[in-house]
Protein backbone atom coordinates (compact mmCIF):
# COMPACT_ATOMS: atom_id res chain seq x y z
CA UNK A 1 0.00 0.00 0.00
CA UNK A 2 1.42 3.45 -0.75
CA UNK A 3 2.15 5.41 2.11
CA UNK A 4 -0.58 7.56 3.61
CA UNK A 5 -0.48 11.40 3.23
CA UNK A 6 1.19 12.97 6.48
CA UNK A 7 -0.85 16.43 6.02
CA UNK A 8 -4.24 17.33 4.18
CA UNK A 9 -4.26 20.25 1.76
CA UNK A 10 -5.84 23.49 3.36
CA UNK A 11 -7.33 26.17 0.94
CA UNK A 12 -6.36 29.71 2.18
CA UNK A 13 -7.82 32.62 0.34
CA UNK A 14 -5.53 35.53 -1.02
CA UNK A 15 -6.45 38.79 0.83
CA UNK A 16 -7.12 40.65 -2.40
CA UNK A 17 -10.02 38.43 -3.01
CA UNK A 18 -11.75 40.23 0.09
CA UNK A 19 -10.41 43.20 -0.52
CA UNK A 20 -12.07 43.26 -4.16
CA UNK A 21 -15.17 41.93 -3.23
CA UNK A 22 -15.61 45.57 -1.34
CA UNK A 23 -14.76 47.34 -4.63
CA UNK A 24 -18.28 47.52 -6.75
CA UNK A 25 -16.50 48.11 -10.92
CA UNK A 26 -19.87 49.65 -11.13
CA UNK A 27 -19.31 52.63 -9.14
CA UNK A 28 -18.54 55.58 -11.09
CA UNK A 29 -16.89 57.36 -8.03
CA UNK A 30 -13.67 54.72 -8.57
CA UNK A 31 -13.12 55.13 -11.81
CA UNK A 32 -14.66 58.43 -12.97
CA UNK A 33 -12.07 60.98 -14.50
CA UNK A 34 -14.23 63.92 -13.78
CA UNK A 35 -13.37 67.14 -12.33
CA UNK A 36 -13.85 68.32 -9.21
CA UNK A 37 -12.29 71.39 -8.10
CA UNK A 38 -12.85 75.10 -10.19
CA UNK A 39 -9.24 74.64 -11.88
CA UNK A 40 -10.27 70.75 -12.82
CA UNK A 41 -12.97 71.71 -14.64
CA UNK A 42 -12.01 74.76 -16.70
CA UNK A 43 -8.74 73.06 -17.88
CA UNK A 44 -11.12 69.89 -18.36
CA UNK A 45 -13.56 72.48 -20.41
CA UNK A 46 -10.80 74.03 -23.10
CA UNK A 47 -9.48 70.20 -23.36
CA UNK A 48 -12.78 68.92 -24.64
CA UNK A 49 -13.36 72.47 -26.94
CA UNK A 50 -9.60 72.26 -28.26
CA UNK A 51 -9.60 68.12 -28.48
CA UNK A 52 -11.91 67.85 -31.95
CA UNK A 53 -11.37 67.73 -35.62
CA UNK A 54 -13.34 71.36 -35.79
CA UNK A 55 -11.03 73.07 -33.38
CA UNK A 56 -7.94 72.06 -35.95
CA UNK A 57 -10.46 73.32 -38.87
CA UNK A 58 -10.90 76.64 -37.52
CA UNK A 59 -6.80 76.74 -36.19
CA UNK A 60 -5.90 75.57 -40.12
CA UNK A 61 -8.08 78.53 -41.12
CA UNK A 62 -6.90 81.23 -38.50
CA UNK A 63 -3.09 80.02 -39.63
CA UNK A 64 -3.83 80.52 -43.33
CA UNK A 65 -4.88 84.58 -42.33
CA UNK A 66 -1.07 85.47 -41.54
CA UNK A 67 0.20 82.88 -44.18
CA UNK A 68 -0.40 85.39 -47.26
CA UNK A 69 2.11 88.06 -45.55
CA UNK A 70 4.69 85.52 -44.41
CA UNK A 71 5.16 84.22 -48.42
CA UNK A 72 5.43 87.82 -49.66
CA UNK A 73 8.27 88.59 -47.86
CA UNK A 74 9.79 85.98 -48.60
CA UNK A 75 12.23 85.50 -45.38
CA UNK A 76 12.89 82.00 -45.31
CA UNK A 77 13.60 82.54 -41.01
CA UNK A 78 9.53 84.18 -41.03
CA UNK A 79 8.25 81.56 -43.31
CA UNK A 80 9.90 78.36 -40.61
CA UNK A 81 8.74 80.38 -37.96
CA UNK A 82 5.15 80.50 -39.38
CA UNK A 83 5.11 76.88 -39.79
CA UNK A 84 7.14 75.84 -36.41
CA UNK A 85 5.39 78.25 -34.48
CA UNK A 86 2.22 78.91 -35.87
CA UNK A 87 0.84 76.18 -37.96
CA UNK A 88 1.81 73.09 -36.56
CA UNK A 89 1.43 74.19 -32.82
CA UNK A 90 -1.81 75.74 -33.59
CA UNK A 91 -3.25 72.70 -36.19
CA UNK A 92 -1.48 69.76 -34.44
CA UNK A 93 -2.49 70.46 -30.77
CA UNK A 94 -6.00 69.67 -31.39
CA UNK A 95 -5.15 66.37 -33.59
CA UNK A 96 -3.35 65.43 -30.98
CA UNK A 97 -5.67 65.25 -27.97
CA UNK A 98 -8.20 64.20 -30.48
CA UNK A 99 -5.87 60.98 -30.79
CA UNK A 100 -5.11 61.02 -27.04
CA UNK A 101 -8.61 60.98 -26.39
CA UNK A 102 -9.32 57.85 -28.82
CA UNK A 103 -6.67 55.77 -27.21
CA UNK A 104 -8.08 56.63 -23.68
CA UNK A 105 -11.02 55.50 -24.86
CA UNK A 106 -9.66 52.27 -26.09
CA UNK A 107 -7.65 51.73 -23.02
CA UNK A 108 -10.63 52.12 -20.83
CA UNK A 109 -12.60 49.56 -23.03
CA UNK A 110 -9.82 47.06 -22.63
CA UNK A 111 -9.42 47.79 -18.88
CA UNK A 112 -13.05 47.24 -18.64
CA UNK A 113 -12.67 44.09 -19.89
CA UNK A 114 -9.55 42.86 -18.08
CA UNK A 115 -11.24 43.37 -15.09
CA UNK A 116 -14.07 41.26 -16.21
CA UNK A 117 -11.71 38.48 -17.45
CA UNK A 118 -10.17 38.55 -14.09
CA UNK A 119 -13.59 38.47 -12.66
CA UNK A 120 -14.50 35.39 -14.26
CA UNK A 121 -10.92 33.52 -13.92
CA UNK A 122 -11.51 34.36 -9.98
CA UNK A 123 -14.68 32.54 -10.05
CA UNK A 124 -13.78 29.85 -12.19
CA UNK A 125 -10.71 29.35 -9.45
CA UNK A 126 -13.36 29.41 -6.67
CA UNK A 127 -15.13 26.82 -8.28
CA UNK A 128 -12.32 24.69 -8.91
CA UNK A 129 -11.38 24.69 -4.95
CA UNK A 130 -14.81 23.94 -3.94
CA UNK A 131 -14.49 20.88 -6.65
CA UNK A 132 -11.00 20.04 -4.94
CA UNK A 133 -12.61 19.99 -1.68
CA UNK A 134 -15.54 17.84 -2.52
CA UNK A 135 -13.12 15.55 -4.04
CA UNK A 136 -10.53 15.65 -1.07
CA UNK A 137 -13.93 14.83 1.03
CA UNK A 138 -14.74 11.85 -1.31
CA UNK A 139 -11.17 10.45 -1.19
CA UNK A 140 -10.76 10.59 2.02
CA UNK A 141 -14.13 8.45 2.65
CA UNK A 142 -12.62 6.32 0.30
CA UNK A 143 -9.00 5.73 1.81
CA UNK A 144 -10.94 5.34 5.01
CA UNK A 145 -12.87 2.60 3.66
CA UNK A 146 -10.50 0.97 2.31
CA UNK A 147 -8.71 0.49 5.68
CA UNK A 148 -11.56 -0.90 7.15
CA UNK A 149 -11.68 -3.37 4.48
CA UNK A 150 -8.33 -4.16 4.70
CA UNK A 151 -8.26 -4.69 8.57
CA UNK A 152 -11.05 -6.86 8.17
CA UNK A 153 -9.57 -8.96 5.49
CA UNK A 154 -8.25 -12.64 7.06
CA UNK A 155 -4.38 -12.89 6.77
CA UNK A 156 -3.71 -15.87 4.36
CA UNK A 157 -0.39 -17.11 4.58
Amino acid sequence: MSPKPTKRFEYSQHPHIEARKSQDPSQAELFDAKPRTVNDRIGFGITKILGTMWAAYIFVALTLVSLPAVVISGDPVLIVAWIAQTFLQLVLLPIIIVGQNIQATAAEKRATLTYQDAAAVLEEAIKIQEHLSHQDQFLEHLSTRLEQLEVKKPKTK
